[in-house]
């Protein structure tokens, strides 16, 4: 049976009428907006049902999308609206208070993207996987103690407090820069493992009972910037949505404690929103629930994820613009950040 253009313009009203309300669709609210009789939409959608994609959930209601049916919808028929001027504006201004720190940024970013979806905002700090190291600054805090500093190319800064043993001056931090710069500037963050360490230890001869504490910072520094944060958002706003049964509600805030399963199912490619839909997650805990995942960048390299997870009646249009939007703007801040000297 073919999918005609009257059928997918019902399909579309039926999951406009159902995203809106969270009632079954009726024939008559169809008939009105597709501009054809309520006998024609009966039985279009008599059709749609065998079809797979809507469903009857009683035999006196109207119907509803099959997540079939959203699939349909989501790849082939759904419309993605331009963002107002004045959002932009609104989500510019939130962003921006936060741009000079990345988890900062993307911390406002998913409570952006939950505040105006109504959903749960997902991120994840940027990944050190493939992250150069920038340049590696010293702060001293008190007389035998000072803060090294690590800026990737990633866009992150992660710092760690080390103790000497002996009285820090101005001369001693400009050596230590000197000499942490030369060693390690340019090189892969992965590249600074113990065995890279010992290797600088021992290059440095003498000059190594200066540089242990700092070494073992640099060590501690490197591993915070390969390991990639998950920030969550909104929660809650799942438990307002009447088709999350209590028992549901529960399985799925037990899986978003689950940090590193969530994790998985954001490891999209980068380019267009990706949205996974119900079962499509693979995860019990999820089937009434989609996900909307886009990777950003950093200066055009994957670098994370932003992601919006809702109810499968979720507002695809309006969410994959909002993400598309902030995605864009989050690689946009990240990238400047990165390449600042």
């Amino acid at each position: 049976m073919e999918l005609t253009p009257r059928k997918e313009r019902i399909l579309s009203s039926v999951v406009a009428g159902y995203v809106k309300s969270g009632e079954p669709v009726g024939s008559k609210a169809v008939a009105e907006e597709v501009g054809v009789s309520s006998a024609t939409v009966r039985n279009e959608m008599a059709d749609l049902i065998e079809l797979g994609l809507l469903e009857q959930p009683h035999t006196s209601a109207g119907r509803i999308p099959s997540q079939r049916g959203y699939r349909e919808y989501v790849d082939h028929l759904m419309k993605v609206p331009p963002l107002k001027e004045e959002e932009r504006r609104t989500f510019d201004s939130m962003l921006l208070s936060g741009s000079y720190d990345p988890e900062r940024l993307l911390s406002r970013a998913s409570r952006l993207l939950a505040g105006v979806t109504r959903c749960t905002g997902v991120a994840t700090t940027p990944s050190g996987d493939t992250a150069r190291v920038k340049a590696v600054q010293f702060v001293q805090t008190s007389r035998r103690t000072a803060m090294l500093i690590l800026m990737s190319s990633a866009g992150t800064m992660k710092n760690r407090v080390f103790h000497c043993d002996f009285d820090l001056t101005s001369e001693i931090l400009r050596v230590f820069f000197r000499v942490f710069n030369g060693k390690v500037a340019g090189k892969n963050v992965a590249d600074i493992t113990p065995a890279f360490l010992q290797g600088v230890g021992v290059s440095l001869g003498q000059m190594y009972v200066l540089v242990g504490a700092p070494l073992r910072a640099l060590l501690e520094v490197a591993r915070d910037t390969m390991h990639s944060e998950l920030l969550l958002n909104g929660q809650m706003n799942l438990l307002f949505y009447p088709e999350l049964e209590p028992a549901e509600a529960r399985r799925m805030m037990d899986f978003l404690e689950r940090r590193e399963d969530v994790t998985a199912l954001l490891r999209q490619r980068p380019g267009q929103v990706a949205v996974l839909i119900g079962r499509e997650l693979g995860r019990p805990e999820l089937d009434k629930m989609s996900l909307a995942v886009s990777r950003y960048l950093v200066d055009g390299q994957d670098a994370g994820a932003l992601a919006v997870l809702g109810p499968v009646r979720m507002d695809y249009p309006r969410v994959t613009a909002v993400l598309q939007y902030v995605s864009d703007q989050v690689s946009r801040h990240l990238t400047v950040l990165s390449r600042e000297e």
